[in-house]
């Protein structure tokens, strides 16, 4: 995906491409760290141990100036070291009274205790943040300390969410005996949406070669990503292959050797737009775009691959073909602080009801053998 500039309040979850350098030494100048007293070590050392209190050096006020070694400012937390004082003396160590401090015995004044000297985090010329990064609250931080008011970040896909068949009915309208419901689309609209992608719409196109055909060529020509759940199977009426080949979509792949999902279609159009064909069958299809689809879109922008969380199996599982099998589980922390999996499989690919009591899949590798209890698998969440 190109770059574009975004404003810093608008970049949180975006991946940053630039590096980000300090704008001068971080912290900028000797930091106080505690609210105190700001004295002299030296005049410690030598014993002094009751300071008069001449003034108040605030946060975000110019550096004051001690005027003589045995006298002490008082500091707030973030402010300016007071020019002549090189020590904090935090307020639990020492009392006042007619305005002097008197420095409790146990008190240390070593030489720049709790401050924070000038350019220790970071200086001009090195960089703070690399490009790859995830733009959270603590980078964001770093963005705003650098003088930023925006930075280029990777644009998001444009995506379509594409569910084809005749047998599909919207929410809300009117339904016969031997329809169904267009669910498969909102599971996909919102597994995006609530990862962050702002740029998802959604279409449903009928059985019909030419209809698909124009409507799939107008998608093309606006989107970056394709994301089409149904007719990509072997059916009479799967028409979307042929009719993606006759627009120039090149197909990469066809089939995966997973179940569910394994009549999942990939393939690249004439402008470098991956079009993703996942099965129809609800469980199929938000495996597919989970497994992959988020993948894609997270390569796309230059983010970091994140692996996925491990878990381990609550109870034996059979599965005895040579394929990966992606098994919908839920999840708790057991008293070792595992997490465990727990398997819910659903009765069928069709049975989307099953995964509204899990909180993810598990992949299981092909395997000859039954998994045992504790097999320690990849856990992926909705």
């Amino acid at each position: 995906m190109p770059t574009e500039l975004r404003p810093i309040g608008q970049c949180t979850g975006r991946i940053l491409r630039q590096d980000v350098y300090a704008e001068r030494d971080n912290p900028p100048f000797d930091r106080v760290c505690m609210d105190g007293i700001a004295i002299n070590s030296a005049a410690f050392a030598r014993g002094a141990r009751r300071f008069l209190i001449e003034s108040t050096q605030a946060a975000g006020a110019p550096a004051l100036q001690l005027s003589h070694p045995e006298r002490a400012i008082e500091v707030m937390t973030g402010a300016v070291l007071p020019g002549g004082a090189d020590c904090i003396v935090p307020q639990e160590e020492y009392e006042l009274s007619d305005g002097y401090a008197s420095v409790k015995a146990a008190a240390s004044g070593k030489p720049y205790r709790n401050v924070q000297r000038r350019g220790e985090d970071s200086e001009p010329g090195v960089p703070m943040l690399r490009a790859g990064a995830v733009l959270g609250a603590p980078q964001l931080a770093v963005v705003a300390s650098a003088g930023l008011s925006g930075v280029a970040v990777s644009r998001q896909p444009r995506c379509m969410v594409i569910s084809t068949g005749d047998e599909l009915i919207e929410p809300g309208q009117p339904i016969a005996a031997h329809q169904v419901r267009r669910s498969n689309a909102y599971a996909v609209l919102a597994c995006l949406r609530g990862r962050g992608f702002e740029h998802v719409a959604d279409d449903h196109i009928l059985d019909d070669e030419g209809m698909l055909q124009e409507r799939l060529a107008q998608h093309l020509a606006r989107e970056d990503m394709l994301v089409l759940s149904g007719g990509v199977s072997k059916g009479k009426f799967d028409l979307v292959p042929q009719v993606l080949k006759a627009l120039g979509v090149a197909e990469v792949f066809y089939q995966v050797a997973q179940r569910p999902g394994m009549p999942m279609w990939f393939g690249v159009g004439p402008q470098g737009q991956a079009v993703f064909g996942v099965p129809g069958n609800p469980v199929s299809t938000l495996v597919c775009v989970v497994r992959y689809v988020i993948a894609a879109l997270a390569h796309a922008m230059a983010a970091p691959a994140v692996l996925p969380e491990a878990a381990v199996l609550a109870e034996p599982v059979k599965f005895h073909r040579p394929v990966a099998y992606f098994l919908p589980v839920s999840v708790k922390f057991d008293a070792q602080g595992r997490r465990v999996a727990l398997p819910r499989p659903p009765n069928g690919p069709g049975d989307f009801l099953a995964l509204s009591d899990a909180d993810g899949f598990v992949e299981l590798p092909p395997r000859e053998d039954a998994f045992p209890q504790d097999f320690v698998a990849d856990f992926y969440r909705w």
